[in-house]
């Protein structure tokens, strides 16, 4: 399977919802988005409890969602969202660099992590790089996140992490690694002197043998389990 297979692609624009408790936000989320041939919004809410209700009946593809909202907020939104069956990818958005609360949202699954403040091209970006799986391995904003994070202890850490690379080949190991470190599958293929469509095909049995949904949490997997560190 491909990452671009995960990431569950479907004729026509990518829908996009919007979640954050400020209405003039969405407001110029929804005109940026919508100003795109290949995206459209299909809803939006104001928290994260209204979130997870009406994406309970409307099909959309990546969620952009803010951390800090009242009631539900952004993290326990995207770990009760990505545990239900074919869930869309979610790109964290916060006011606050290097946010903790953003990278719990990481880790509950999010596929990216972005300012606010990033500019217009950026954020088109984001949405279209996490609907490419295969494009990218996050947004400068989560590399650093995690680089600043990854380091700190997480008591909910499933003790399956080690179980899941005693699945990995040791050349799958090495690719992890690399992932991890940031590498692109071009850089990887280079480094490693083989095919890019066979460092594919390594990626993608990486992401199905941990249980990974993307990139983001196999360079967090790679921190957490110590083949790199900050």
């Amino acid at each position: 399977m491909s990452e671009s297979d995960a990431a569950g692609h479907h004729a026509g624009p990518v829908r996009v919802f919007l979640v954050d408790d400020q209405q003039m936000v969405r407001a110029g989320f929804r005109m940026l988005v919508d100003s795109q041939d290949d995206m459209e919004v299909v809803g939006e809410a104001g928290d994260g409890g209204e979130a997870l209700e009406r994406l309970a009946v409307t099909a959309a593809d990546v969620v952009l969602m803010d951390v800090r909202m009242p009631r539900v907020d952004g993290v326990e939104a995207t770990s009760r969202l990505l545990a239900r069956a074919a869930p869309p990818r979610v790109i964290v958005l916060t006011t606050f660099d290097l946010d903790e609360y953003a990278f719990a949202a990481i880790r509950a699954g999010a596929s990216a992590f972005l300012l606010k403040d990033a500019a217009p091209p950026d954020l088109l970006g984001a949405i279209r790089a996490v609907m490419a799986g295969d494009a990218v391995v996050a947004p400068s904003t989560t590399r650093r996140l995690l680089d600043h994070f990854a380091a700190l202890p997480d008591p909910a850490a499933p003790a399956t992490y080690d179980d899941r690379l005693a699945q990995l080949t040791e050349r799958e190991v090495e690719v992890l690694t690399l992932i991890a470190r940031g590498l692109t599958n071009t850089e990887i293929a280079e480094h490693l002197v083989v095919a890019e469509t066979t460092v594919k095909t390594h990626v993608g049995r990486v992401l199905a043998k941990t249980g990974s949904r993307d990139r983001v949490q196999l360079v967090v997997l790679g921190y957490e389990t110590g083949l790199v560190s900050p």
